[in-house]
């Protein structure tokens, strides 16, 4: 019996826990993030993307809209009552009172609803491929500030070491003031760029808050965290595909040029739904009459058909709209294929460009410079060099060290960009707000 009691308090902790985990996952967001972390919770949360998603929803309300039939008309009539005193008899052979009512329906001819139905799933897909390219927008911004978080980093790092170097190169000249061995001047220099170092230091501080804060803002966090960091590698794989296969590949997963392509299909339903509106519809009704007259009472039915006259309404405005509007969707397809096609091409040329530079500089710049300011600080440590050639050498590979973290994530954010501009960021990707069953 002891034992099943504990055995019980564990299932009930561990179901408690289990209840209590989501929301406490959701009250406290990770402090630190990887980016494929990052694009999901951006996904997920991201404000403007909510915002896009409502357009589904709106479509979807039109589609239930759209498969609605015409109500019928319920008409209850009296007719011919003696309210005024008149009081109907024989004599006068007024009347009789009669009482009707009467049921129309609304026939709807040239297929209405199924071209409605019709026009509100192609709605439906737009909307859709719509918040897909707003997926594709968001993942590349989230990419692209992960990018300036992974750099702004570097940059503090490469400052605070900067400082740590500057700080021990005071020591020792203190030391060597306090032995004769120096000037006190020399010291007061040292100190004077220790002190230009620590403002760099602040400043690398503030640019990593910034950037920080800004993608904490794209995942939808609406507290920014302090100590919110991220982890990972500079992206550097090279593309699998050279310029033609992605100019190919392009058109058949740009969210924005299939929605256009989409567009152009709602224009052509909505073209047939304009003429189907143009056709005249029937109504048809049935009526029942009871006449009471001082001679006797009598029941009879009617039957209706009526129709409107297409004198001079034929629905031809809308007609010539549709077709404006579908001739204008063939032209905006021409238009962003090309546009499509040049920022492929810019893409890969930016892409060629960083990948080059970053290898002229990791291989020929870097090395060169690091080289010079470790011969320098070991020169100057044994009084072979002046300050100021240290603080040159320590300022040519403060230099070379950011043009360096700068090549490394101008051709990571290339790489992505490839990505964005081709469609492949969101080839695959499930929107994880919506129900994929």
């Amino acid at each position: 019996m002891k034992m099943a009691r504990i055995l019980i308090t564990i299932v009930c902790w561990t179901s408690a826990l289990a209840a209590q985990s989501p929301s406490e996952s959701a009250a406290n967001p990770p402090k630190t993030v990887t980016l494929e972390e990052a694009i999901h919770e951006a996904l997920s949360k991201n404000l403007e993307l909510a915002v896009q998603r409502y357009n589904i929803s709106l479509a979807e309300a039109r589609q239930i809209q759209a498969r609605l039939r015409p109500n019928p008309v319920l008409t209850v009539s009296g007719d011919h009552l003696d309210l005024l005193g008149t009081h109907y008899d024989t004599v006068n052979n007024a009347g009789p009172n009669e009482y009707s009512v009467r049921t129309d329906f609304v026939l709807e001819r040239a297929g209405k609803r199924d071209k409605r139905m019709a026009l509100g799933a192609i709605e439906r897909s737009i909307s859709e491929l719509g918040v897909r390219d707003a997926m594709r927008k968001v993942i590349f911004e989230v990419q692209s500030a992960f990018v300036e978080v992974l750099l702004a980093k570097e940059q503090l790092a490469l400052a605070r070491d900067n400082l740590k170097s500057l700080n021990g190169i005071v020591q020792v000249n203190t030391e060597r003031v306090r032995t004769g061995d120096l000037a006190s001047v020399e010291l007061s220099r040292s100190q004077v760029a220790a002190l230009q170092y620590q403002t760099s230091v602040r400043q690398a501080e503030m640019q990593f808050r910034q950037v920080a804060n800004r993608l904490q803002l794209l995942l939808g966090r609406t507290i920014l965290a302090d100590d919110f960091d991220v982890a990972g590698p500079f992206r550097s794989d090279a593309p699998r595909m050279d310029l033609d296969a992605l100019k190919e590949r392009a058109p058949l997963q740009r969210p924005d040029l299939l929605a256009l392509e989409q567009a152009q299909v709602r224009s052509q339903a909505d073209l047939r739904l304009q003429i189907a509106n143009g056709k005249v519809d029937y109504s048809v009704g049935t009526e029942y009459r009871r006449q009471q007259a001082p001679s006797g009472t009598g029941n009879s039915l009617g039957f209706f058909f009526s129709a409107p006259l297409p004198l001079f309404h034929r629905n031809q405005g809308e007609i010539a709209r549709a077709e404006q509007e579908l001739a204008q969707a063939r032209a905006r397809i021409l238009a962003l294929q090309a546009s499509v096609n040049t920022e492929v091409s810019n893409t890969w040329v930016q892409y060629l460009t960083s990948k080059r530079l970053f290898e002229d500089i990791s291989t020929t710049m870097l090395p060169k410079a690091k080289e010079v300011r470790e011969t320098t600080e070991y020169s100057y440590r044994r009084g072979e060099a002046s300050l100021v050639e240290f603080l040159d050498a320590q300022r040519a590979f403060n230099d070379a060290m950011q043009s360096f973290s700068e090549a490394r994530a101008a051709y990571s954010r290339s790489l992505y960009l490839l990505d964005a501009m081709t469609g492949a960021s969101v080839v695959g990707t499930a929107d994880p707000t919506r129900d994929t069953n």
